[in-house]
């Protein structure tokens, strides 16, 4: 997998990740929720374990690639703001769209 590759799907996860609290109405994608709809709590804590769970994949991918660089607390501000931004869709979709 080339750097551009890796990159590409990083970001790709990041889009998917960020949106996938607020089109449905699953944990995780995975278990239904009780009473059929996820409150905005769950869905903002839905969205950090995300955020980590995409964190880890790209670490792991840059770990593939070559060393891992460290990086400090401004790097990890500006991913978390770039993905609140990625999640920007779904939740106009989920809150803010007329029915």
């Amino acid at each position: 997998m080339t750097l551009d590759t890796a990159v590409a799907l990083v970001i790709a996860l990041a889009l998917l990740g960020a949106n996938l609290p607020f089109v449905n109405e699953r944990w995780l994608a995975l278990w239904p929720a009780r009473g059929g709809a996820k409150p905005l709590w769950g869905r903002l804590a839905e969205l950090v374990v995300l955020y980590l769970l995409i964190g880890a994949a790209a670490l792991g991918l840059e770990q593939h690639l070559g060393q891992i660089y460290p990086q400090g607390w401004e790097f990890y501000a500006i991913t978390a703001s770039m993905f609140l931004t990625f999640a920007f869709p779904g939740f106009v979709f989920r809150y803010l769209a007329r029915r």
